[in-house]
């Protein structure tokens, strides 16, 4: 056991080398996420479930709190402690994820869901990815010259198992999230551009295949459709949502004169940027993407510093798949992307995507301390 001496010079280095401002970003998205969640659920537990009008948000203060605990613990670690236990975490959800076609809950056509005794309804994916990118990070820094090509063939067999689990569940929004993540991480790593684009042509092709050719992604091509062609309906929930930004215009309709909220089903996870909107004008919305452009500034600027590429991998990794779903998320809420299911990080309501973003959020912290090279 550690004494309060101990533990005390622990958390006062760790306080001295922590980058304060990314710190700060994180806390404040939590912050505002709290806010919007109570402003967008109250009404949906009273009306919908007969319940306390704070059961949505009593629980969401419950996953942000153990949020911050978990981003704390990734935050304090010691580097290689850091990437033994992404390492064992990555086998551990990985299992679970092979898991949820077997033992998973469906919902609305969808098996991404499992119910264990001590994990109770959660998405194994959300969990998975951080450690995605620390798997993708470590194939990628192997120096060898002799092996220049093969890490990368690597890197993708790594991610093959999951991508192929997440386009059969299916969740073709996490599978195209995590496939465009490794591609920007591949892409950085100094990849030969005749490669790049060889992977990529390969990849889009396989997609397309599934899209057109296999009955169980024919779902995707409905989708896409719908999108670019509004009069083939199946776009209620983008079209309310779209409805709902416009109708907020840029300073809103003022806190709790949203309609949204009880017209969309789940409008406070995949849809909260509307929610947001319709309440608080397209000015919040603006806001919000300055708060996630300041977060990928300061990343990037952290990764310019370093010299190790393992880490500036991993550092990439983190903010470029936080950024694209928000991206993801923002596209979707104004329609110039078809609908995803995509929560916004950091945000939108749900345990999974909360302790998700937080391990995330903890991994870039440890990283972007003083001392790290």
């Amino acid at each position: 056991m550690l004494d309060n001496k101990t533990l005390n010079n622990l958390y006062f280095y760790w306080w001295r080398n922590l980058d304060k401002t990314i710190l700060t970003i994180i806390l404040s998205l939590f912050t505002l996420g709290l806010l919007f969640s109570l402003l967008s659920t109250s009404l949906v537990a009273s009306d919908r479930l007969n319940t306390n009008n704070y059961f949505f948000f009593l629980k969401h203060c419950i996953f942000i709190f153990l949020g911050i605990l978990v981003m704390f613990f990734f935050s304090i670690l010691r580097k290689n402690n850091l990437f033994v236990i992404s390492y064992i975490f990555f086998f551990i959800f990985l299992v679970t994820l092979f898991l949820v076609p077997f033992i998973g809950i469906e919902v609305k056509g969808s098996k991404r869901w499992l119910d264990i005794f001590f994990l109770p309804r959660f998405q194994p994916i959300e969990i998975l990815k951080p450690f995605i990118i620390v798997i993708i990070a470590t194939s990628l820094s192997f120096e060898n010259k002799n092996y220049q090509y093969i890490k990368y063939l690597v890197s993708f067999l790594l991610i093959l198992p999951i991508i192929i689990l997440l386009a059969t569940q299916p969740d073709m929004g996490q599978t195209i999230l995590i496939f465009f993540t490794w591609f920007a991480i591949i892409f950085i790593s100094g990849i030969n551009i005749y490669l790049f684009f060889l992977f990529f042509s390969f990849i889009l092709f396989s997609l397309l295949t599934l899209i057109f050719f296999v009955p169980k992604f024919e779902y995707i091509l409905i989708r896409i459709t719908s999108f670019l062609d509004p009069m083939l309906g199946n776009n209620y929930q983008s079209e309310k949502a779209s409805e709902a930004i416009i109708s907020g215009g840029f300073f809103g309709k003022g806190i709790g004169e949203g309609v949204l909220k009880n017209k969309v089903p789940e409008a406070h996870t995949d849809y909260i940027v509307s929610v947001i909107s319709e309440e608080f004008g397209a000015i919040m919305i603006f806001l919000i993407l300055l708060i996630f452009l300041m977060f990928l500034y300061k990343t990037f600027k952290k990764i310019a510093e370093l010299k190790n590429d393992k880490i500036k991998f991993i550092i990439f990794g983190c903010s470029i798949i936080i950024f694209f779903q928000f991206l993801v998320h923002l596209g979707v809420n104004i329609r110039i992307l078809p609908t995803t299911g995509m929560t916004l990080p950091f945000l939108s309501y749900g345990g999974s995507s909360i302790i998700g973003s937080s391990i995330l959020a903890g991994i870039i912290l440890n990283l972007t301390k003083k001392n790290i090279s």
